[in-house]
């Protein structure tokens, strides 16, 4: 287990907190600028939370290393499954083109459809953190809740595949500065993501897929989704029809897709 440092986003808004304090305890009539402080940095401790590629509240992996870069690998990452319609689709979409990738998963639906996280690993995917439950208010959470939406996940998706998750996931990225304390005693890495195609509201495939493709390159890490897949005007989820071509798509750049801990462990 990694012994937790906090961010120097962090480190300044305990100072500012432990200033405020003495301010209003040495010159009670300055208090409105005391309490002006603290409120100002709360709403950017707010605004950091509600950033999901900001590192200001701890290590956040937003694209992969530089040595992985420079070998052309690119990560594709699928959220909230498993999905017993989506995610085998999406398998055998990765099969067909031999394409590795990493799936993160919502551990209470794992537990429902473990046989389909038995043929992400056996196809020679990874799986990932993704949160046990997935609520909505999980950014709002303290410790304890962390811990729990966490731990419970790690040890559902360890118990399926016999393998440990290196990597968490919040709910489209949303957290705050409790959940990266929560990650070092678990011994993980937040992951977020370079590019993402929002293919869970969106329902254009030329759309999700400009989205992605737009500046595309090398060390990417990009977000998509098998559970919660936006449906075309005929019914098909979004991701079936973007996965070939955003597939097709790397190809013609030279970019090499593989696992996220692939990507890191080699690097």
């Amino acid at each position: 287990m990694r012994t937790w440092r906090p961010a120097p986003f962090i480190l300044a808004s305990i100072w500012i907190h432990l200033g405020a304090l003495a301010l209003m305890l040495l010159t009670p009539s300055h208090w409105s600028w005391a309490v002006a402080a603290v409120l100002l940095d709360q709403a950017a401790i707010c605004a950091a939370g509600l950033w999901p590629r900001s590192a200001l509240l701890g290590p956040n992996l937003v694209r992969l290393s530089a040595v992985a870069a420079q070998r052309g690998e690119v990560t594709l990452t699928f959220d909230d499954g498993p999905d017993p319609e989506v995610t085998p689709q999406v398998l055998d979409i990765l099969t067909r083109h031999h394409v590795r990738a990493t799936f993160f998963c919502i551990g209470e639906k794992a537990a429902a459809h473990p046989e389909i996280c038995h043929d992400i690993v056996a196809r020679g995917h990874t799986i990932e953190n993704h949160g046990q439950r997935h609520r909505n208010l999980a950014a709002l959470s303290g410790t304890g809740g962390w811990k729990r939406e966490v731990g419970d996940a790690q040890q559902t998706l360890e118990q399926i595949t016999g393998r440990r998750p290196q990597f968490f996931r919040a709910l489209a990225g949303l957290r705050n500065p409790l959940l990266d304390p929560v990650l070092q005693q678990f011994d993980m890495r937040l992951a977020s993501w370079t590019h993402r195609g929002y293919d869970t509201r969106c329902n254009n495939a030329d759309l999700v897929l400009a989205r992605l493709t737009r500046g595309l390159g090398a060390g990417d890490i990009l977000l998509l989704h098998d559970g919660q897949s936006a449906r075309s005007t005929n019914g098909t989820p979004i991701i079936v029809e973007v996965l070939p071509r955003l597939i097709a798509e790397l190809v013609a750049r030279n970019l090499n897709p593989v696992p996220l801990s692939s990507a890191c462990t080699t690097a």
